[in-house]
């Protein structure tokens, strides 16, 4: 399935075109649902795993991340559906 995250085919954080990595958003026992439902997007490599700053590393920008995806997912689908396949709310934790 497409992104539900983004269109082109760029870093999601800095717009660089290439190379780039996919990150499913929602790993672990949730990446074929990630996978599933549009719940990925690109990184430049640093920003994925090859650096501290990365997401895989930097648990701001995964949640920010997370809470993007969520807020995406629920537009389409619904919060019902989110947290039937997810089961989780990511929102909680959200900064106002």
């Amino acid at each position: 399935m497409d992104s539900i995250m983004q269109r082109d085919k760029r870093c999601i954080v800095t717009g660089y075109i290439a190379p780039l990595h996919r990150h499913h958003i929602f790993g672990g026992s949730r990446r074929k649902a990630s996978e599933k439902w549009g719940c990925w997007c690109w990184l430049r490599s640093d920003w994925h795993n090859l650096a501290d700053y990365g997401v895989h590393f930097n648990k701001e920008l995964d949640t920010a991340l997370k809470q993007e995806c969520q807020k995406k997912f629920e537009e389409l689908y619904g919060r019902e559906k989110f947290m039937e396949v997810f089961g989780k709310n990511y929102l909680e934790d959200e900064i106002c």
